[in-house]
C-alpha cells in the first residue's frame, strides 16, 4: 500500500475520503479525481506545504499521478467486481447443482442400506468434502458483505477457485462403479436373529402402539444387554417398509444430556441444518417446524435422563400422525415423560438354551458327557441375551469336558458376586473379554474404550492404531495386516464385544460393554477416558495417575494446558488429544515425564507448534497431526528413531522438520501439506521401508525408484521422464493404489483422490523422444493441455487391452481423435471397460474414431472395432469446435450401456448421430421404413448451445431409449425435431416411456418451431415439457455441472 505520511496533510483526509467512496459511488469517486488533477489541488498542496524537498513544483505532480493512476485502477477493478459478482452467481448455481445431487445421492444410500447394501468409502468422503465446500462457500458469502475495494480482487480469485473446486467434485459425485460395495450384506450382524426375551408380545406390543391411534409416546424399558435395542432396529426395518410415516429417524443420546447434539443429531436425521445460533430455543423453534411438517417416528436410543420436548424442539407426539420412542434402562425416566412403557423381559429357559444352541453349535449335546453340563451353564445366564451370546461364542468349537466344567465354576462365581442382574451381566462380559486370553487383543478391544460412548469407530482408524502401537504382528504388508485386523473385529462383533454399524465399514462398543471395561477394577487404574464430554480443561495434575497406561480426552474443547504441568506418567503409552480444536498450546513440560508414549494423537487441534519435549519421546511409534491447519513448526524429530507413523496432513509447515532423515523405521509418511513443494535432495531413498507415502510437492525420477515396497503412492513428478523411470523401475511392483501426477496440477486434482490408480498427466509432452509410460493396471486418466499425440493410440499402453475405467481429456489441441485404428491388424478394444469419456476443448477434434476405409467404398468408413465402447455409461463433450458429427451409427451396437449424453458448446456440430449410409440404403432399396437407433440404458440426453446442430438422426430414424428419463436442450435453434420412438397402442393412443420425467428446452419460443411425427405428439409431450427463458450466462459453467 501507499504511505500516508509522503502526502499533505489535507490531501490525506480527502484520499480517506476517496477509498471509503470508492465502493459506494463509482461518480463521485471520479469527479474527485478530476479534482485532484487542477491547479485547485496543486495550490492547496503548495500552501499546505510551502517547502518540500526535491525541485520545486514536484510534490503535486507526483500526488496527481497517484490520484490518476489509482483512479484508472479503481475503473479497470469496478469492472472486475461486476465479474465478481457474476461469478458469484456461477457459484450459486453450481452450488444448487451440486446439492441436487448429494440429495440424490443420499437418497439412493438410504434406500440401498434398507436393503442391506453397503456404501462404499469413497462415496461418505465424497459426501464430507460436500459438506465442507458448502461450509467454505458460506464464509465466502460472509467476506463478500464485508467488502471493500482492496478486497475485490482477492475474493474474485477466491470464488473462482470455489467454482473450480465444486465443479470438480460434482463430476467425482457421477461414481461411474456404483454407490455400494459388492460385499455381501452385513446389516444381519447388527440384528441378531435369536430370539428375544418375550419377543413377539414385546414387538407385538410397540408395533400395535404405532400403528394405532391411543399412544403417542412408548418408553422400551430394560437392563443393558436385554435386546431393547435389538427390537427396535426390527421394528424400524418393518417401519421403512411401510408407508404410514414419512420418516423413521434413529438419534442415540448421550449419557449427560446435550440439547444442541441432540437437536442436531435429530435435524442430521432429517437432512436438515439447523440455524448457527447459541441461542437454544431459536434451534429449537426451528427443528420444531422442521419435524411439524412432516408424519414421523422418532426412536432416541439410549436415554438416561428425562428432558423437556419442548426445549429440544420436539412437538408433542400426535396418536395418528407421529410418535416418539424412548429406549432407556430406567422405567422411572420413561414414566416421568408420560411413556406408556414396554418391559423387554429376559429370555424363558426353552429360548436361552435355542439362543445358546445356535451360536455354540447344536452338535455340542452329541456328546453324552455335555448335555446336562450344557444346560446347567445355560441356567446361569438368567435369560440375559447378550451373555448368552457372548459366551457361547467363545465356547464354540469346544468340546473338552474339562472346558465346560470351569465355565461352570466361572459362572457360578459370577452369579455369587452379583448383586443384580446388571452387574451379573457385566460379570458375564468380563469373563468373555478375560476369554480372549491374548493381551494383545485384549488391548485391541481397550482402544474401543477410548472413544465416546455410541460413537461410530472406522474400522480401518483402529487397525490403523494396532498397527502402530504393534497390537499386530508385522507381517511384511500393510494388506496382510489388514487383513489380520479385519479379522480381529470380526471375532469381536461375533461375540458381541463390537456391534458393526448398518454401513458395513464402523463399530459401535455397546455401552454395557464400554461400562464393563472402563468400570472393571483390573483396567479403571490403566485408563482414563473422558472423550466427548464437552471438557473444558484438561484433568487436573493429581488425576493422572503413575499407573495410567491409555488416556482419551479426545472430541471435547480442552483450549488450555495449565504452563507448567508435567503429569508424572512413566508408562503411559497412548495419549489421544484429537478434536480439541480449540486447543493452540501445549506447555514444554506436559510430556517430559511421558517417556514411555508410543501414540500421541493431536490431529484437528489448533496448535500451533509442538513443545521440544516432543523430541525426546524415543519410543513415540505414532505421531499424528492430521487437520492441524494452524501448525506451522515442529521441533527435531533426529531422535523419534521408532517412529513408524507420521501423519502431517493438512499442516502448514514450510519444510520438512528438522531431523526427519533420520527416521528410517517409517512405515507411513502423509505430507499432504500445501506450502510443501518439495522434498530435501536424497533424504526419500532414506526411508525405504515406506509403505505408505502422499506427497503434494513433486519428486525427483531417481528419489522415487527405491521406494520399492509401497503399497499406498500419491505423489507429483516434476517432468515426463522422471515419472517414466519410476514407472519402469517398479513394473513388478507396482502400488496397490496409487495417484501420480506429471505436472503442477493445483486445486482438486491433488489431496481428494481414493488414491486408486490414476494417473494425471498436465501441461506436458507426452509423445515424442520420450513418450509416457503408462501403468498396466491403469483405471482413471487425466490429459490436460498435453501435447505430442494425436490420439490415445499413439501412447504404448493403447496398443493393447486396458483396465482404463474413466478417461478425461482436456485442452489437448493435438489430439483428432480418441483412437485411431486405420492402421490396426488386431480386433483388440483398447477401451472396452471405459465407462466415463469426458472430452473438452480439443479444438482439432474431428471424430471419435479413426478405422480402416472399406475396401469396396473407399468413401466410407467401416464400422469401428466390436466392443470399443462397450461398457461406456457417460460420454461428455464440449467445446470441441472440429467435429461435426458424433456418432458414427455402426457405433451404436457399442453404446448399449450408455446412460448419459452430454454436448455442449460444439460450434460445428449438425448431428448426433451419423446416419448418411443408411438414409442411401433405404433410398436405394425404395423403403419408407423407419431407421431404428437402440440405447435401451440411455437415462439422460443434454444438449446445450449447439447453434448449428439440425438433427439428432436422419429424419427416417426414431431413437428407442425406453430408460430415458431427462432430457434438456438449450440454445439449438436449428434443431426441430426430437426423435423419440413412441409406439401405438392398441387403442391407436401414443405410448409415453414410463421412465421419461421431464423435457427442459430453452428458449420458450423454439417449442413453436417443433415438428413432430405425430399429430398427437405434442400433446403427449408437452405435460413433461418445462419451457425456461433465455437467460445469458455471464460464465459458462463446465460440462460436468450440468450433467445430473
Amino acid at each position: 500500500m501507499f504511505l500516508y505520511k509522503e502526502f499533505p496533510s489535507f490531501l490525506i483526509v480527502d484520499i480517506r475520503w476517496f477509498l471509503h467512496f470508492l465502493d459506494d459511488n463509482a461518480q463521485g469517486a471520479e469527479q474527485f479525481a478530476i479534482c485532484a488533477i487542477t491547479s485547485d489541488v496543486q495550490t492547496r498542496a503548495e500552501k499546505d506545504n510551502p517547502v518540500r524537498p526535491g525541485p520545486p513544483g514536484a510534490g503535486a505532480p507526483t500526488i496527481r499521478r497517484f490520484l490518476l493512476d489509482f483512479y484508472r485502477n479503481f475503473k479497470t477493478d469496478q469492472g472486475k467486481k461486476r465479474n465478481l459478482h457474476e461469478d458469484i452467481q456461477v457459484l450459486r448455481r453450481a452450488l444448487d447443482k451440486l446439492k441436487i445431487l448429494r440429495e440424490d445421492v443420499e437418497t439412493r444410500i438410504d434406500e440401498g442400506l434398507h436393503m442391506g447394501k453397503i456404501a462404499k468409502r469413497e462415496v461418505k468422503i465424497w459426501l464430507k468434502q460436500v459438506q465442507a465446500i458448502n461450509n467454505e462457500a458460506q464464509i465466502v458469502e460472509q467476506d463478500l458483505e464485508a467488502m471493500s475495494y482492496f478486497s475485490c480482487k482477492r475474493l474474485s480469485e477466491l470464488v473462482g477457485r470455489k467454482i473450480q473446486a465444486v465443479e470438480e467434485t460434482y463430476q467425482q459425485g457421477s461414481f461411474v462403479q456404483g454407490l455400494f460395495t459388492d460385499k455381501p450384506s452385513t446389516s444381519e450382524a447388527t440384528l441378531p436373529t435369536m430370539k428375544l426375551g418375550g419377543e413377539p408380545t414385546v414387538k407385538e406390543t410397540i408395533w400395535g402402539f404405532l400403528m394405532g391411534d391411543e399412544v403417542g409416546m412408548i418408553g422400551v424399558c430394560g437392563i443393558g444387554g436385554i435386546g431393547k435395542t435389538t427390537i427396535m432396529m426390527h421394528i424400524k426395518i418393518q417401519l421403512l417398509k411401510e408407508n404410514k410415516f414419512d420418516k423413521v429417524l434413529w438419534v442415540t443420546m448421550s449419557r449427560k444430556l446435550n440439547v444442541v447434539k441432540l437437536q442436531h443429531d435429530i435435524a442430521s436425521a432429517m437432512r436438515k441444518r439447523l440455524p448457527q445460533d447459541e441461542d437454544i430455543s431459536k434451534r429449537a423453534a426451528a427443528l420444531l417446524t422442521i419435524l411439524g411438517r412432516v408424519r414421523y417416528v422418532l426412536i432416541i436410543d439410549d436415554v438416561h435422563e428425562n428432558f423437556s420436548l419442548k426445549d429440544i424442539g420436539i412437538p408433542q407426539p400426535a396418536h395418528s400422525r407421529s410418535k416418539l420412542v424412548l429406549v432407556s434402562r430406567s422405567v422411572e425416566v420413561c414414566q416421568s415423560m408420560g411413556c406408556e412403557v414396554v418391559k423387554v423381559q429376559p429370555l424363558s429357559k426353552e429360548e436361552s438354551l435355542d439362543l445358546f444352541l445356535d451360536k455354540v453349535g447344536h452338535g455340542i449335546l452329541l456328546a453324552p458327557t455335555l448335555e446336562k453340563l450344557v444346560k446347567h451353564v445355560v441356567e446361569h445366564f438368567s435369560g440375559l441375551p447378550l451373555s448368552i451370546i457372548t459366551i457361547a461364542s467363545s465356547m464354540k468349537g469346544v468340546d473338552d469336558v474339562c472346558d465346560w466344567r470351569n465355565l461352570l465354576r466361572e459362572l457360578c462365581a459370577c452369579s455369587r458376586r452379583a448383586k443384580d442382574m446388571q452387574t451379573l451381566m457385566l460379570n458375564h462380559l468380563n469373563f468373555s473379554f478375560n476369554s480372549l486370553k491374548d493381551p494383545n487383543i485384549q488391548k485391541c478391544v481397550l482402544y474401543c474404550a477410548l472413544y465416546p460412548e455410541d460413537c461410530r469407530i472406522s474400522r480401518n482408524e483402529l487397525i490403523e492404531y494396532w498397527m502402530a502401537e504393534g497390537l499386530i504382528d508385522e507381517l511384511g504388508s500393510r494388506r496382510t495386516m489388514y487383513e489380520k485386523g479385519h479379522t480381529i473385529i470380526n471375532r469381536l462383533e461375533e461375540i458381541c464385544l463390537l456391534d458393526r454399524a448398518d454401513d458395513g465399514e464402523t463399530v459401535i462398543m455397546a455401552d454395557v460393554v464400554r461400562d464393563m471395561l472402563l468400570l472393571s477394577k483390573d483396567f479403571c487404574p490403566r485408563l482414563m477416558v473422558k472423550a466427548g464430554m464437552q471438557l473444558k480443561e484438561v484433568p487436573i495434575e493429581q488425576e493422572w495417575k503413575e499407573e495410567l497406561e491409555m488416556v482419551s480426552l479426545m472430541n471435547n474443547t480442552i483450549s488450555e494446558i495449565p504452563p507448567k504441568m508435567s503429569p508424572k506418567c512413566q508408562i503411559l503409552s497412548t495419549l489421544l488429544l484429537q478434536g480439541n480444536h480449540t486447543l493452540k498450546k501445549i506447555p514444554e513440560t506436559f510430556f517430559q515425564q511421558m517417556q514411555q508414549l508410543k501414540t500421541l494423537n493431536l490431529s484437528d487441534t489448533g496448535i500451533v507448534g509442538l513443545p521440544c519435549s516432543v523430541s525426546s519421546l524415543e519410543n513415540l511409534t505414532a505421531l499424528l497431526l492430521y487437520g492441524c491447519d494452524k501448525l506451522t513448526h515442529m521441533p527435531s524429530l533426529a531422535k523419534l528413531r521408532a517412529l513408524k507413523k507420521l501423519d502431517l496432513h493438512g499442516t502448514w509447515i514450510r519444510e520438512v522438520p528438522h531431523g526427519m532423515e533420520m527416521l528410517i523405521n517409517l512405515r507411513y509418511l502423509d505430507l499432504h501439506i500445501w506450502g510443501l513443494k518439495e522434498l530435501p535432495k536424497g533424504i526419500l531413498p532414506k526411508f525405504s521401508h515406506l509403505q505408505y507415502f502422499v506427497l503434494i510437492g513433486c519428486l525427483r525420477g531417481e528419489d522415487a525408484v527405491g521406494l520399492r515396497k509401497l503399497e499406498t503412492f500419491s505423489g507429483g513428478f516434476y517432468e515426463i521422464k522422471d515419472f517414466n523411470k519410476y514407472v519402469c523401475s517398479v513394473k513388478a511392483e507396482f502400488p496397490t493404489y496409487y495417484q501420480l501426477v506429471v505436472g503442477q496440477v493445483p486445486g482438486p486434482h491433488r489431496g481428494i483422490s481414493k488414491y486408486y490408480k490414476d494417473v494425471i498427466l498436465k501441461d506436458c509432452n507426452i509423445g515424442g523422444e520420450d513418450p509416457v509410460v503408462l501403468p498396466k493396471d491403469l483405471q482413471l486418466l487425466w490429459i490436460e493441455c498435453c501435447y505430442g499425440v494425436k490420439s490415445l493410440t499413439d501412447i504404448s499402453l493403447f496398443q493393447e487391452e486396458t483396465s482404463l475405467s474413466i478417461c478425461h481429456i482436456w485442452s489437448c489441441q493435438e489430439i483428432e481423435c480418441v483412437l485411431d485404428l486405420s492402421s490396426s491388424t488386431s480386433s483388440y478394444s483398447p477401451l472396452q471397460k471405459l465407462e466415463k469419456l469426458e472430452l473438452l476443448s480439443l479444438c482439432n477434434l474431428c471424430i471419435l474414431v479413426k478405422v480402416k476405409r472399406a475396401a469396396a467404398a473407399p468413401a466410407l468408413l467401416e464400422p469401428p472395432a466390436p466392443g470399443i465402447f462397450f461398457c461406456l455409461k457417460i460420454f461428455s463433450i464440449s467445446q470441441c469446435n472440429g467435429i461435426k458429427k458424433l456418432f458414427p451409427s455402426g457405433l451404436l451396437k457399442d453404446l448399449q450401456n450408455l446412460e448419459e449424453i452430454l454436448v455442449v458448446s460444439c460450434e460445428q456440430v449438425e448431428e448426433i448421430i451419423a446416419s448418411e449410409e443408411e438414409e442411401e440404403n433405404h433410398k436405394a432399396e425404395g423403403s419408407n421404413a423407419t431407421i431404428t437407433f437402440a440405447l435401451p440404458n440411455l437415462r439422460q440426453l443434454s444438449f446445450f448451445e449447439l447453434p448449428k446442430l439440425e438433427r439428432i438422426c436422419c429424419e427416417k430414424g426414431v431413437m428407442v431409449c425406453a430408460s430415458l428419463q431427462n432430457i434438456e436442450i438449450r440454445k439449438c435453434r436449428n434443431l426441430k425435431r426430437i426423435p423419440l420412438h413412441l409406439p401405438l397402442l392398441d387403442n391407436g393412443q401414443l405410448y409415453l416411456p414410463p421412465s421419461l420425467k421431464l423435457i427442459e428446452v430453452s428458449p420458450k419460443r423454439w417449442r413453436e418451431s417443433l415438428k413432430w411425427d405425430h399429430p398427437n405428439a405434442k400433446n403427449v409431450f408437452l405435460p413433461l415439457c418445462q419451457f425456461i427463458e433465455e437467460i445469458p450466462s455471464p460464465k459458462p459453467i463446465s460440462p460436468t455441472m450440468l450433467m445430473h
